[in-house]
């Protein structure tokens, strides 16, 4: 008898522990769950990636510099480069398009993505959680395409996840 009462106590403090420890991961917000996972993915330091996605026939470079600090990103720079006419891509860049009204409104649409994703990158912690805005397609694939050419030198060496 004393054998089953010292069991019944052992079941009721397990199961009081083990809802204590799910109810604690619950009250977790998502971006203090991301960060305890990226502790474990990347390395600290400051890493560069540069990219011109899918847009092979284009004079135009993406280059992403990220701060990684506990494992956290913790800045995040982003520029895209005309390479034929050595300019940055910005609100100002537009004016070689003026005769073509489509191209001004698609290049300030860009720059607005540019300015954005670097700030949506920080919210997330996770390039696949940062979506494209409308209208700013061609920079977000650009900005992805950096920032995983960055991160190829992020991962830390135990971790056998290395994809992209």
């Amino acid at each position: 008898m004393k054998d089953l009462t010292i069991l019944r106590y052992s079941i009721s403090l397990l199961v009081i522990i083990l809802t204590a420890s799910v109810c604690r991961a619950q009250e977790l917000n998502t971006p203090e769950k991301i960060k305890m996972a990226a502790i474990h993915l990347y390395r600290d330091g400051d890493f560069e990636g540069k990219s011109c996605a899918q847009y092979k026939d284009e004079p135009y470079w993406g280059i992403v510099k990220i701060k990684i600090e506990n494992g956290v990103f913790k800045e995040v720079m982003f520029t895209i480069r005309d390479s034929s006419l050595h300019e940055t891509l910005n609100k100002k860049y537009a004016v070689h398009f003026e005769d073509n009204p489509v191209y001004v409104q698609q290049c300030r649409k860009d720059s607005k993505g540019v300015r954005a994703y670097p700030k949506k990158l920080l919210k997330e912690q996770v390039i696949d959680k940062v979506d494209a805005m409308s209208g700013a397609t061609w920079s977000f694939n650009i900005f992805k395409a950096s920032v995983n050419e960055a991160l190829k030198n992020a991962y830390n060496e135990f971790d056998s996840t290395q994809s992209h």
